[in-house]
C-alpha cells in the first residue's frame, strides 16, 4: 500500500511540475506580447493579430495549466498532509496565489488591450513581466531548500 500512495505522490508531482513549467512560460510570454502590442494603433490589422496570440495563450495553455497545476498542486499537498503545520508551505500556497491574482490581472489587461485601452507604459510593462521570476525563485527555494 506505501508503494502505491509512493507512485501516487510522484505522478502528481511530476504533472504538477509539467503544467507549472508550462504556465511559466505563459506568464513570461505575455507581457512581453503587451509590450508589442501596445506599439501597434488600436485599430490596426497588426492589433487584431497580438490580440488573436495573447487570446490563444491565455486559452490554449495559460488558463488550462493554471487549472491542472492547482489541483495536483492541491492533491500532492493533500496526500503528503502539507496543511498542518508546514509554514514553508503556506508562504508557497501563498505565492502561488500572487501569481494566479497576477495571471488573472494580465487576462484583464488583455481585454483592455484588445479594447484599444493603453494603460501601461512599455517599460512598466517589462518591469512588470519580473514578477514571476521572483516569485518563482522564492517558490523554489521554500520546496527546495524549506528554509523554516
Amino acid at each position: 500500500m506505501e508503494w502505491a500512495l509512493a507512485m501516487t505522490y510522484l505522478w502528481l508531482k511530476a504533472g504538477h511540475l509539467i503544467f507549472v513549467i508550462f504556465w511559466m512560460s505563459g506568464l513570461f510570454m505575455l507581457p512581453r506580447f503587451f509590450v508589442y502590442h501596445q506599439e501597434a494603433a488600436p485599430d490596426s490589422p497588426e492589433n487584431a493579430v497580438w490580440t488573436d496570440r495573447e487570446r490563444k495563450l491565455l486559452r490554449i495553455i495559460m488558463w488550462p495549466s493554471l487549472v491542472a497545476l492547482w489541483v495536483l498542486g492541491l492533491a500532492m499537498a493533500w496526500s503528503m498532509d502539507f496543511f498542518p503545520g508546514s509554514f514553508w508551505f503556506h508562504v508557497k500556497l501563498a505565492l502561488v496565489l500572487v501569481l494566479t491574482a497576477y495571471h488573472v490581472w494580465m487576462a484583464g489587461y488583455h481585454k483592455a488591450l484588445a479594447r484599444g485601452e493603453r494603460r501601461l507604459s512599455g517599460k512598466a510593462l517589462r518591469m512588470i513581466n519580473e514578477i514571476p521570476g521572483v516569485t518563482a525563485a522564492v517558490i523554489v527555494i521554500l520546496v527546495i531548500v524549506k528554509p523554516f
